[in-house]
């Protein structure tokens, strides 16, 4: 029970650790959660390609179903936001993922989602912590029912007709004409964002979507390191954007023809201003996201709402804010009108939907002429999950009046610390919620600069572990 903590979003490890029988307490903890909030509808479960997530997955809807509960599994994996919008849809207690996301296959997770689709919270959260426990089965006859149902074809009509309002298009042929290279990472996105790709009229170029649990020995994660053949296939190719999900689809990475890997701080930008030109509202981000998103919101007279890093709070301020858009500089999205949950499907044919209208790179070549240039990066610095508290509190009193020769105008302390220079420039200190590091970023208009900044975080933070 010690080794079952819920963190940034669910609990992961490595499979020494995540096993069978604490898997089958984590879901009596669930199943306890929900009698208790006095929920009784049926519960969804689902699972990204690992080769052991299947296994993991049957083991919690027995689990759930001996608890009473009717149980929803999909055929076969299926990515975390199609979990998600079917939790929405069909009006359902919640949902269970088993995955470890963008990590090697020598780990897995899962994590909970409530009734509404969106991140659990910690209230949540630390309550089925709380509730963890053998499984505890009523009698056999008061079992629920497990049985298998499809979870795209929902999703992919919702999607479609949502991208299509949101960009003010007809979903008929939303893509024609428009050819993508779709890399899945061997991940849950493959038959899923292609085909999505595909039934709104583009030509897709498929890398990558074959079921292989090692992942073609690459963790499914979709950074510049890891798509250099995507980027070659668009470079070399007639596709006008190449795409990738992470390996259970929440998130998603573009390559465009001029930069090839394009920063998610401006696909971000890309995507709100987009969004601006036949909608309103203001946009959520974490504080380790861009400021060309505040630039874009106040030549829009709209607002701008700053979180703490981790989707559970972007989702939540979309909901206070009815955000037009809500998003965070690792590649996860979700818009007004859909689930609260991050979407790597959905967020992939809006952004092929915005490519037709104006290329991705013109719009950002646009945005920089407007609003000027952003560049952005991060480091970490290693240190133990233990001694990330006293750091922190150590350099609370070690804050400099000037980093890297620029004045501080402000410090912003809603997650780590945001010092903010005169120039607009900034420099951000947090702990990571998944690794034993420390995270340094860095914004400013020039890569130089922004090397500058970063030189500066790590000699004011790393005397300090």
């Amino acid at each position: 029970m010690d080794a079952i903590s819920f963190g940034t979003d669910g609990w992961r490890a490595t499979l020494d650790t995540f096993t069978a029988p604490r898997v089958r307490m984590v879901g009596q903890g669930v199943a306890t959660h929900l009698q208790e909030a006095g929920h009784d509808a049926p519960v969804a479960v689902s699972y990204d390609a690992r080769g052991t997530s299947r296994g993991f997955a049957e083991e919690l809807a027995r689990v759930l179903a001996a608890n009473g509960f009717d149980v929803l599994l999909p055929e076969r994996d299926r990515p975390t936001p199609l979990l998600a919008w079917a939790i929405e849809d069909r009006d359902l207690a919640g949902g269970l993922m088993v995955t470890a996301s963008h990590n090697p296959p020598a780990y897995n997770g899962v994590k909970f989602i409530p009734d509404d689709g969106a991140p659990a919270l910690p209230d949540v959260t630390e309550r089925i912590e709380a509730t963890l426990a053998e499984p505890d089965p009523l009698p056999e006859d008061e079992w629920g029912a497990v049985r298998e149902v499809d979870f795209v074809e929902s999703h992919a009509d919702h999607a479609l007709d949502l991208v299509a309002d949101r960009v003010g298009v007809a979903s008929d042929g939303l893509l024609d004409g428009l050819t993508v290279a779709y890399d899945a990472m061997y991940g849950s996105g493959r038959g899923v964002t292609d085909a999505l790709l595909e039934r709104a009229g583009a030509d897709v170029d498929r890398l990558h979507c074959e079921q292989r649990e090692d992942f073609g020995g690459t963790p499914p994660a979709p950074s510049a390191e890891h798509l250099a053949a995507l980027a070659e296939r668009v470079r070399a190719g007639d596709a006008a954007l190449g795409i990738a999900n992470d390996g259970d689809a929440d998130r998603l990475a573009v390559v465009t023809p001029e930069r090839g890997y394009l920063d998610e701080n401006l696909l971000y930008a890309a995507i709100y201003d987009a969004l601006l030109e036949s909608d309103a509202g203001p946009a959520v981000r974490t504080v380790s996201t861009t400021f060309l998103i505040d630039r874009i919101a106040e030549a829009h007279d709209e607002s701008v709402v700053e979180t703490p890093v981790g989707f559970k709070w972007v989702a939540e301020a979309m909901g206070e804010s009815d955000a037009l858009i809500g998003g965070e500089e690792s590649g996860g999205f979700s818009i007004r009108g859909h689930v609260r949950e991050k979407d790597g499907v959905l967020l992939a044919l809006l952004a092929a939907a915005a490519e037709r209208e104006e290329s991705l790179d013109d719009r950002v070549d646009r945005l920089f002429e407007a609003h000027g240039a952003i560049r952005q990066a991060k480091i970490s610095v290693d240190c133990p999950d233990d001694e990330k508290k006293r750091v922190l509190d150590d350099l609370e009193g070690e804050l400099p009046e000037r980093v890297a020769g620029e004045s501080v105008a402000e410090v912003v302390t809603k997650d780590g610390f945001k010092i903010l220079l005169e120039s607009g420039a900034w420099l951000l200190v947090r702990p990571s919620g998944t690794e034993p590091v420390l995270r340094v970023y860095a914004e400013a208009g020039s890569e130089g600069r922004v090397d500058e900044l970063l030189d500066a975080g790590h000699d004011l933070v790393a005397p300090l572990v």
